[in-house]
């Protein structure tokens, strides 16, 4: 039936059923996200990488599974909340889930999600003495990118951060078309817009999220205790990431910190550029527009706490009423602005850079 032998009002009523299906989407454009949601709310979604992609597969050699005792292991999870003005940045996280975190970026008004991928080498590979300069880095590598770039580990594209979180924004998109996860895939969804990417971790995950946007230029990488891998040089590779976009975050007595593994990587990486290491128990946001935090809170003398308690979580440090000492540090970490950088210092002569 031609638009022309149409029943009279029928083109009207395209047209706004048309009109109500925008009105329950987004705009999206090269800039700017706005949402289009008819009833705001907080989402959380969670989908099994494993039934997401056929192509997925399991890496025992590297204690990479779907399950274990029973449990799936293969989860992914993704917030985002449509009241709150978006700010057109997705955090992925590359650790296990942490809902306290999770709950804050949606607050401040990302969305995020953390992808399942091969991530579980750690210490199985680079066991050779003295360890290759480039052996763990190159195992980090390939396994955000799937592509191969070590000969330590057979990790296919399918199986990488880059393209499980391809994958998983195409199911968002659309299973949750109203909260816009499609402003972060190209228009063919073929490729995920790292330029609008803030790569997140701790530890093992804040070390691949430092790897990968040497590589890849990222709109900003937050480093929770880490990165570490001592007895590597990566990190003084020139960075696709300039290095304003690089915020670091630990406790005084972490191991990591203690050894001179944290300090290391963050002047390897150029952060003295950006001011210096300020502690933000005694300074105040916005920190003197450092890339390099530390806390001195009280952890009870346990450095495992120490590790874990500059996250959001049952470690981080509270006071007298309870509440979290580091909120204004979170906020900071993920939202200041990447241009505004404190005054440039030396380099630390006192932070041991060559640890072999």
């Amino acid at each position: 039936m031609s638009m022309n032998t149409l029943p009279a009002g029928r083109p009207v009523l395209f047209c706004s059923m048309a009109l109500l299906l925008l009105l329950t989407t987004v705009e999206v454009s090269a800039q700017a996200l706005r949402y289009r949601d008819r009833q705001p709310q907080r989402y959380q979604i969670s989908a099994r990488a494993s039934q997401l992609d056929p192509r997925a597969k399991e890496h025992p050699e590297i204690g990479f599974v779907f399950e274990a005792d029973g449990k799936p292991q293969d989860v992914e999870n993704a917030i985002v909340d449509t009241r709150v003005a978006p700010r057109g940045e997705l955090v992925i996280w590359l650790m296990g889930h942490n809902t306290a975190l999770f709950d804050r970026l949606a607050d401040y008004g990302f969305h995020a999600i953390q992808v399942h991928y091969a991530n579980r080498w750690f210490d199985k590979v680079c066991l050779e003495k003295p360890v290759g300069e480039m052996c763990r880095g190159n195992v980090r590598l390939e396994a955000a990118t799937g592509e191969d770039f070590s000969d330590q580990v057979e990790i296919p594209l399918p199986d990488g951060m880059k393209e499980r979180t391809r994958v998983f924004l195409r199911y968002l998109a659309k299973q949750n078309p109203q909260a816009g996860w499609n402003h972060y895939l190209t228009v063919d969804g073929n490729n995920v817009r790292w330029d609008r990417v803030v790569l997140a971790g701790s530890s093992h995950g804040s070390t691949t999220a430092a790897r990968f946007a040497v590589h890849q230029r990222v709109a900003r990488v937050v480093m929770f205790c880490g990165p570490r891998d001592q007895y590597q040089v990566w990190q003084k590779l020139p960075s696709a990431t300039p290095t304003n976009r690089y915020f670091g975050f630990s406790h005084v007595l972490d191991d990591g910190w203690k050894a001179d593994h944290y300090c290391r990587s963050w002047e390897l990486l150029g952060l003295h550029e950006h001011g210096p290491i300020v502690n933000v128990d005694e300074v105040s946001a916005p920190f003197g527009n450092t890339r390099r935090l530390i806390t001195t809170c009280d952890v009870n003398n346990d450095a495992r706490r120490a590790h874990s308690c500059v996250q959001p979580g049952g470690s981080a440090c509270k006071d007298a009423d309870g509440k979290f000492v580091h909120e204004a540090v979170w906020r900071y970490l993920f939202t200041h602005p990447i241009n505004q950088t404190g005054e440039a210092v030396p380099m630390d002569p006192g932070c041991n850079k060559e640890q072999r």
